[in-house]
């Protein structure tokens, strides 16, 4: 499909929109619109099988998840959204790397109720922050896989905390999804271009 090639062009080499300028930003959104236009799954909260699984961050307008990198010392790691359709949860976890064996990792745990067949409220539950090592991380569904079965993690291993879901909430919209490829805009306008883990 020609305007998923065209989205895929105008983000490489992007760092998942980090190092992207003013005009870049405004050709990804260009790009994005396009394949929007084209989405062979108009009800995505319909479609758990496409829906469920790892997805990589490949790009986002997101500055609080683009502000990380600019933290002294931190560099921004890889970025993943893990969907549970069973559950009606997502979890946000990104990887940063730091000076040499201080690799960290940020998870964010929500829970997700549809308001339509694009549109789901989320609300943020649980936050996680760790040393990759501590924690003996390894991979996104590893570590979904303890979270779910670990109330709350020990001192020892992560600064484990409770989210006030009242506080902490906004919405997502699917505006794309295929075998390997979804697109979301989220309340504070911020678009993401994701692709499947192991797709």
């Amino acid at each position: 499909m020609l305007a998923k090639a065209e989205l895929k062009d105008a983000i490489a080499a992007k760092n998942r929109g980090l190092s992207a300028s003013v005009n870049d930003k405004a050709a990804i959104l260009a790009a994005i619109a396009r394949l929007e236009g084209c989405n062979p799954t108009p009800r995505p909260l319909e479609a758990p099988e496409l829906l469920e699984g790892d997805w990589r961050l490949l790009y986002t307008s997101s500055q609080e998840l683009l502000g990380i990198d600019r933290f002294p010392l931190l560099r921004l790691g890889q970025i993943y959204q893990c969907v549970r359709t069973a559950e009606a949860k997502i979890y946000n976890i990104a990887e940063v790397t730091s000076l040499p064996l201080l690799e960290g990792m940020v998870s964010v745990a929500a829970r997700f109720d549809a308001v339509s067949t694009q549109r789901v409220n989320v609300k943020f539950e649980r936050g996680v922050l760790a040393l990759q090592r501590l924690l003996d991380y390894r991979s996104p569904s590893q570590l979904i896989q303890r979270l779910q079965n670990v109330p709350k993690l020990s001192l020892l291993q992560a600064i484990d905390f409770s989210i006030n879901s009242d506080r902490q909430q906004g919405w997502l919209e699917i505006t794309y999804l295929d075998a390997d490829m979804r697109l979301g805009r989220g309340n504070e306008g911020s678009v993401f271009v994701l692709s499947k883990v192991g797709a």
